[in-house]
Parts: structure tokens; sequence; C-alpha cells
């Protein structure tokens, strides 16, 4: 599909690099998953990426999630009474091997997910840093707007990505039926019907001009195409301010087995 120049919209990342907008298709980083984050796993577990992607190097390598589990097949290692077996890993050291990686050209861009400000500060803070994360990729969207995250992120030149800009969809199996959905709130309608627009571009909308890079994954020609609608209309203060107060802490997007580990990050206000 041939994109007009105007939807391509980026943003500069503080090495310099840019980042979309809007992630369009299917745009996700390769990520250090979390039985990879020994500082020794980081760079062989980026090498096999770039192999199975047949390429030489990546834009953007990500840590997935501060929660270490112990390296080995099972993507969730679990002991026989099905508890995760988490891993003691210094994320300082493994910020360094991504460094490394980056300076292999591996990498053009380094960055984390699912950090809250006291796991971004240790970064930051860490002696001998060579470069800050260039982006930090968390569940963000309206019921959940993330706004004390993401002003300590913007003070530190990081970019906060959004996933689940639109909140989960019912079919999920482990999304709480008790939670709202996300793309039915009244208003999101309102505000939709304003614009003649859908509830689920005034979602993405919102965080484009609250300075959010937003991740809308998808396989679907049509729905792609209509994603990149979200730069035909702009909403008002008023409308923005109406979004913001539908914040309610809810994360459709929590991995409840993590909550015992020290580094689980939403154990924090943000």
């Amino acid at each position: 599909m041939t994109m007009d120049p105007k939807y391509q919209k980026k943003v500069k990342l503080n090495d310099g690099h840019f980042i979309p907008v809007l992630g369009f298709g299917t745009f996700a980083p390769p990520e250090v998953w979390s039985t990879f984050l020994r500082p020794e796993l980081v760079r062989p577990a980026l090498e096999k990426s770039l192999k199975d992607l047949q390429l030489e190097y990546v834009d953007l390598y990500i840590i997935h999630h501060p929660v270490a589990l112990v390296p080995g097949e099972a993507v969730f290692p679990t002991d026989e009474n099905g508890k995760p077996i988490f891993d003691s890993v210094d994320l300082c050291r493994t910020w360094e091997a991504l460094e490394k990686c980056k300076d292999a050209g591996l990498t053009k861009s380094i960055g984390v997910s699912n950090f809250n400000h006291k796991q971004l500060e240790r970064i930051l803070n860490k002696p001998g840093l060579k470069y800050k994360p260039v982006c930090n990729q968390v569940e963000c969207h309206p019921y959940l707007n993330q706004s004390k995250l993401l002003e300590f992120c913007k003070s530190h030149d990081i970019v906060l990505v959004a996933y689940g800009a639109l909140g989960a969809q019912r079919t999920l199996q482990w999304m709480n039926p008790n939670f709202p959905f996300l793309l039915e709130d009244p208003v999101l309608s309102d505000i939709a019907e304003k614009h003649k627009q859908t509830p689920a571009l005034v979602a993405l909308r919102y965080q484009i001009q609250r300075g959010v890079v937003v991740l809308a994954k998808s396989y679907n020609k049509k729905r792609i195409k209509e994603n990149i609608q979200v730069f035909d209309f702009e909403l008002t203060t008023e409308e923005m301010k109406a979004i913001e107060g539908l914040n309610s802490n809810i994360r459709y997007y929590d991995i409840q087995h993590f909550v015992d580990h020290p580094e689980y990050p939403y154990s924090e206000e943000y």
C-alpha cells in the first residue's frame, strides 16, 4: 500500500533517529524477552532475531519487561505449582548489553517496555551511561492515560509509546469480564459522532495530540487505511479534557503472575 507523504509523520528520538508517530501495519520492534535478561544472553537473542528476519540490523531493540525469568526453553518457566520461576538480574547490566548491541551496529536505537519511572531513573542515573532509552513502550489508553509517566518521559527526552491504545478485545480469554469495553465508552462515541469518525480513531488521535507514539498493529489493509485518517481531524481542548477525565487506571494487560517479583513495575504509582 502506498502511503501519502503527509501521513508519514515521525518523531525524532534522543539518539537522532526517527520513529513513526503511528505504528502502521505490522510494525513491532524485536524485544529482549524476560528469559534473556542476563547480559550474556542479550546479543545472542538479537542475532537470532536478525537471522530469522534475514536482516543485518533492526531500527529498534527493546527490553520487553523488567521482570526476569530463568533462562531455558520455556517462554514462561514455572515450578510444579505453576508459579513462575524468577531470575535475579541487574537491569543496568542488561542495559549495558543493549548499548553494546547498538555500538556493534546490530540496532540503530535501544529502548525499554513496561518500565515505571523508578526503573527508568535507575538506568538514567547509571554511572557510565552511554545511551539513554529512546522510548518506553507501555499500555496506554483513555482508561489508563499514564499522564505522570508521560510527563516523566518527556522531561528526560524519552518517547512514550502506547500499546493497547484501543483497550482490549472482549474475545481475549484473559481479559477481566468486569472491565468496561473502551470503544463503547459514551464520551468517545459522542466525540466520534461530532467529527464523523470512529471511537477508535478518537482514542488514537487523543494519544497523538498529547505527544504519545501509538502502536496500532493490524494485518488488515482496510484497517490500516482507516487508521491513517487519524491525521485528518483534530480534537478541541475541551474534548481532550473530557477524554482525560476517563482515566480510571484500568490495566487490561497486567501479568498478575509477576506481582511477587521485586521488579514488578505496577506496584509504583507510575
